[in-house]
């Protein structure tokens, strides 16, 4: 028999206490009282009470017995302890509620109720397109109004006569009269049947000028050009016969599908204005104006022209589609199948002279052009030399073309004096033609005219 301590719950043949480690309660016989003891929980060494935790003194006291980890002053092994059987816990789900939808009395909402109100529809995402990057510089084909001058008036002539038969290419028409009045030519770069020998000899006709043209092909010799002296049978003398050279307005048509001999025969014409054959040179009429064209779609059978000939064109012009209400002028005002001679003749009048011509050429040298704007040219010439995507820049004939079209354009707008807006405008189409890309470049697919835009527009413009 167990003793018990003056404990009436200590009588009981098994003691039941805590476990002070886990907490768990252990079950053990009352032989093992004060004995030590395993935890089969969690392993811990725990010292047995000598009753069941109750209440009293002794309850306390095995309460706050801690856990043995060494051994004590009770010897022998630990005693295996059982585990008390515990509660099983219920737990209880919530009470099911039905769904509102599926309750009775519930109505679905519908557009038709009154009072209904459609939350706001959330807009649909759009990618924004990237900004625009500023527009490149162009040859504005809108003169900036000034005072009536004599050569702003001839200008206004010009261009409104020419108007009654070529319509649209405002830019092409702008630059061809700003080469022309300031001793320059033109590089047409566009793709057939925009009405380019039209133009030129509309333009002849209200200028008065000679219009001549000449079709460059593969087999076109020098002489064909330049014209060669012939043996006259009466006299048994050679006799010099002129070719399509000699004339004021000349078109050179697909001038890129000649080889380098035949270019070679314009290099004197469009520099000195005269042909020098057999050690004797004849002068052309001036004023003389040479408007080639080149295709830039078409490269089979065709031939790049010469550094030395792209450099003595004042401007490269790129002709480009008309819009589409001057497409539908073109086809209501050329669709009749007249005949553009007779057309030339009854509809066109003639404005000026070539007298008048030379005349405002010679006015138009006494533009003043300001020393900070000749270092505005100066700067932005140089600087195509050192621009790294370029494996070429522009030479000196570069500023000086700058320079007489910026007076030219001046007098265009009756002013007597360039302003920095002047030079602006005719940059581009005075350099794209002067400056050869890196191979890195053309590999890249980067193009003329966007680096120069970049490049002029890094240049500051000064303040006059």
């Amino acid at each position: 028999m167990s003793t018990s301590f003056g404990n009436p719950t200590a009588a009981t043949s098994h003691i039941e206490f805590p476990c002070t480690n886990c907490g768990r309660t252990l079950k053990v016989a009352t032989a093992a009282a004060g004995k030590r003891a395993s935890c089969p929980q969690c392993n811990a060494i725990v010292q047995v009470p000598l009753a069941s935790n109750g209440p009293g003194p002794l309850a306390s006291t095995a309460a706050s017995s801690p856990a043995v980890s060494a051994p004590s002053q009770f010897a022998g092994q630990p005693i295996p302890l059982q585990l008390a059987p515990q509660q099983p816990i219920t737990v209880q789900p919530p009470p099911f509620q039905q769904p509102v939808f599926q309750q009775p009395g519930f109505q679905q909402p519908t557009f038709q109720q009154p009072g209904f109100q459609q939350p706001p529809a959330q807009p649909a995402f759009k990618p924004q397109p990237p900004p625009p990057l500023a527009p490149a510089p162009q040859l504005a084909p809108q003169i900036a109004p000034g005072r009536e001058t004599p050569t702003k008036q001839l200008f206004d002539r010009i261009t409104s006569e020419i108007a009654k038969l070529y319509v649209g290419q405002d830019e092409l028409v702008l630059g061809t009269l700003v080469a022309l009045f300031s001793n320059g030519h033109v590089l047409i770069e566009s793709v057939p049947g925009l009405g380019k020998t039209l133009f030129v000899r509309a333009l002849g006709k209200v200028l008065g000028l000679a219009f001549g043209r000449i079709q460059f092909t593969a087999d076109l010799m020098p002489s064909d050009v330049t014209g060669a002296p012939v043996l006259d049978m009466k006299t048994q003398e050679f006799r010099f016969r002129p070719g399509p050279i000699f004339t004021q307005l000349l078109l050179a048509d697909e001038i890129n599908r000649a080889p380098a001999k035949t270019h070679a025969a314009l290099l004197e014409i469009m520099q000195e204005y005269r042909v020098t054959i057999d050690g004797k040179s004849h002068a052309i009429e001036r004023p003389f104006l040479v408007l080639a064209t080149q295709n830039p779609i078409e490269s089979e059978g065709t031939y790049n022209l010469p550094e030395a000939q792209l450099d003595r064109f004042m401007f490269k012009l790129v002709a480009n589609y008309p819009q589409e209400g001057e497409e539908a002028t073109i086809l209501k005002l050329h669709s009749q199948q007249l005949d553009l001679n007779q057309r030339l003749d009854d509809e066109l009048t003639r404005i000026t002279s070539a007298q008048e011509i030379l005349q405002t050429v010679r006015d138009n040298a006494q533009v003043r052009i300001d020393d900070r704007l000749v270092d505005y040219i100066n700067k932005i010439v140089r600087l195509t030399r050192q621009w790294p995507q370029f494996h070429m820049g522009a030479s000196p004939r570069a500023g000086l073309a700058l320079m007489q079209a910026a007076r030219t354009l001046a007098a265009f707008s009756g002013r007597d004096y360039a302003v920095p807006d002047d030079v602006f405008q005719i940059a581009l189409p005075a350099l794209r033609h002067r400056v050869v890309l890196t191979a890195e470049a053309e590999v890249e697919g980067q193009k003329v005219d966007d680096l120069l835009a970049e490049l002029i527009r890094s240049v500051e413009v000064p303040r006059l």
